[in-house]
This record gives structure tokens, sequence and C-alpha cells, in this order.
């Protein structure tokens, strides 16, 4: 069966990802089992996307009970569940920011935000970070601090510079009255899953403040509960004036977003913004219910936790030279290439995933996982053997 599965997808796909060699075709809590009936343990969480755990029984009924009564309208009508949908991203939003537009994905998160940055402030400069990765768009790989992804396709769009994560001195230097925006990852998932210090955002509001720019936050892997709040913002005392969404936002099922404070959104007039399937019902009632399972289940504070108990005992493993990141955006830095780690892993049933820094493994599972989960996963790992 799996032999079949792979096949088709082989052969009616661009060939566009190194797939592992495995079909998941089902998935409950923090557990994934293949066409073959086998059981992996998903500390990947679909590239940070199942915040709620696999198919969790609130999320699925909200999407069965919506899908019963209305798929889909277009945003020219008003919806019951996506006006409740948007109060609730709207309370949990960081304070001043509490006006929320709906699409479809990161990448469209962010290609708006930069539109956005760019209208309000009549300006066309973007400052972005080496080792970021905002999406795959044209728009978004010209924002994309990889060379690797923004050289693989030209010509890109205009206006993008980039300056080294952390280094508020050289982003002050790239810094002119024609600067729309200064716009980041608060964590650097792709590479490594880098965060700064606290002086880093700090300097960047300042500086955003002093020369008249916004200050963008990609909160796309970040957001949603992922560092055990469900925004990165505000921490240390920074807001931004735009934050991007996705991924994690609706359990699995596709959506993006974009939080703005309200001096962004007084400059936004009818037909700026437009999307056909943003905030859908089925997506609407999967953001819905994805807050209240957070909330409800304490999924905040287990992140906090688990992943403070996980990094403490990954420093007990001798091949870990570091752990990065925060909460459940966790990057291990190894004493030898990550792959091997990833592969050893996979065949113990263990799922992970790899990035753009060849020694660092990443871990996004769901925010569900627990200690035992956790145990297994460390007890595993201490057995590898080049």
């Amino acid at each position: 069966m799996s032999r079949n599965l792979f096949e088709i997808e082989d052969n009616c796909q661009l060939k566009t990802y190194k797939k592992f060699p495995i079909s998941i075709v089902r998935g409950e809590d923090v557990w994934v089992w293949d066409s073959e009936g086998k059981r992996y343990l998903d500390l990947y969480g679909g590239h940070a996307v199942v915040a709620t755990g696999h198919c969790h029984p609130d999320v699925v009924s909200a999407i069965q009970e919506q899908a019963s009564k209305l798929l889909f309208y277009s945003n020219v009508v008003y919806n019951d569940t996506r006006a409740l949908a948007a109060e609730a991203l709207c309370r949990i939003a960081p304070d001043g920011l509490k006006n929320a537009f709906f699409i479809n994905s990161g990448a469209e998160a962010n290609e708006n935000a930069i539109k956005l940055a760019r209208k309000v402030t009549g300006r066309t400069e973007i400052i972005n970070f080496e080792g970021s990765f905002h999406g795959r768009t044209i728009g978004t790989l010209s924002a994309t601090g990889m060379t690797k992804y923004r050289e693989s396709f030209s010509p890109r769009v205009g206006g993008h510079l980039f300056a080294p994560f952390g280094d508020l001195a050289a982003v002050e230097a790239l810094m002119s009255d024609d600067t729309a925006a200064v716009m980041l990852e608060p964590v650097q998932s792709m590479w490594g899953a880098r965060a700064a210090g606290p002086d880093f955002y700090k300097g960047l509001r300042e500086l955003c403040d002093r020369f008249g720019a916004k200050l963008i936050f990609d909160e796309i892997q970040t957001g949603m509960g992922r560092t055990g709040e469900f925004f990165f913002s505000p921490r240390h005392g920074v807001t931004p004036d735009i934050i991007s969404l996705a991924k994690a936002i609706a359990s699995g099922v596709p959506m993006g977003a974009l939080l703005v404070s309200d001096e962004v959104s007084s400059h936004i007039g009818y037909g700026d913004l437009g999307t056909t399937f943003g905030a859908g019902p089925l997506a609407s009632a999967a953001l819905l219910a994805t807050i209240t399972v957070i909330e409800k289940y304490n999924l905040l504070d287990n992140v906090k936790q688990q992943s403070h108990y996980l990094r403490e005992r990954l420093l007990e493993n001798k091949h870990v030279v570091a752990t990065h990141g925060l909460g459940f955006l966790a990057g291990i830095e190894f004493d030898r290439e990550a792959s091997l780690f990833r592969d050893y892993l996979l065949k113990h049933n263990i799922i992970t995933g790899t990035s753009s820094v060849a020694n660092v493994l990443r871990l996004l599972p769901p925010l569900t996982l627990q200690q035992a989960e956790i145990d297994q996963f460390l007890k595993v790992l201490a057995a590898f053997q080049e």
C-alpha cells in the first residue's frame, strides 16, 4: 500500500520536497500512524502547525459542526463564526494590536505586512535579516535572508536590505528616511532556532520610532503559544506595529492573519486589501476552537513546564553542544550533522526536523507534549551510535 502511494505522489506531483519514506494516514494528539499501521511520535508537528495535537476532539467537533452548516461564503457578507473567531483572536492579541485581517498562509500574511508598511509610510525600503525565512512567493523570497532560497528566482522585488541578526548597529546604519519597516522573525526557526538578546528587540523598537518606520514581527512559527505565550510580542516590553500569523493558528486548517495597530489600521480603506478564502467559516471555526483548546487545557503552562524539562535533560546528552529557541520551538545543536540524528530517530519511530544550520535539529511538537513522551525521545536519543 505504501509503495503505491509513494509512486502515485511521485508521478503526479512536482518533486519539490525530499519526503520521509513514510505515508501518514492518521493522527491523534502527539502520535501519527502510517499506512502500514506503524505509530510515530511526532515532534515536528507538521512543521509547527499542529498546535492542539492531531485531531483534537474539540477542534474536530467544531469543524464538523461548521461543515454541516456552511462550508464557505466570501467576505462580502457578515458571518457568525468569522465574527467570533476575530473577536477571540483580538482578545488574546497584545495590547495595541486589536485589528485583524485574515488570509490563507504565512507567505500571504507577510506579503500583506510588507504592502501595509509601504502604504502607511509612503516609503519603499524594508530592512530584513540574514538567516530569515518569510515565505516562497517572489515577494517574500525577496525578504528572505537565506541566500539559497532568495537567489533561486530572479528578478526579485527590490527595496530589501539585510543586516546580521542581533546586530543593532548594523540595522541603524541601514536606517534612512526611506525605511518603511524593519521585519524579523523574533526567533529564526530555519536558521537553527536562534533568538537575540532583549536589548536587540528593544533597540529595534526605538530605531523604528526614531525614524518613523514600522516594526513587523513574523510570528508565523512563534505565534499561537509555541514559546509559552500566545505571542513572542510583547516579550521584553516590545510591541511591533504588525504581527503576521499562520501555521498553528487553526490547528492544521489553512489560515493566516495579520494583527495591526490602530495607527496602521487608520490608513486602510475599502479595497486596499482583499482575499477570497481568508476567514472562510470552516477556517474560522478551527481558529476559534484552537484558541479555546489552548486556554481550556492550559497548554501555555504546559509548554513552559515541559520545554524547561526538555532543555535541561538534553544537555545531559554527550552529543548535545547547546539548545536554542524558546518553548516548543527548540533547536538542538549537536557535535555532528543533525541529519544523522534525524534519520536515526525516524528509524525508531520519532519524527523530527533539521534546519538550514547543518548541526542543528529542530523540534516543533504539538503544545500537548508531555514528560512521558519527552522521556521516550530522550531515551532513544541517548542510545544513538554513529
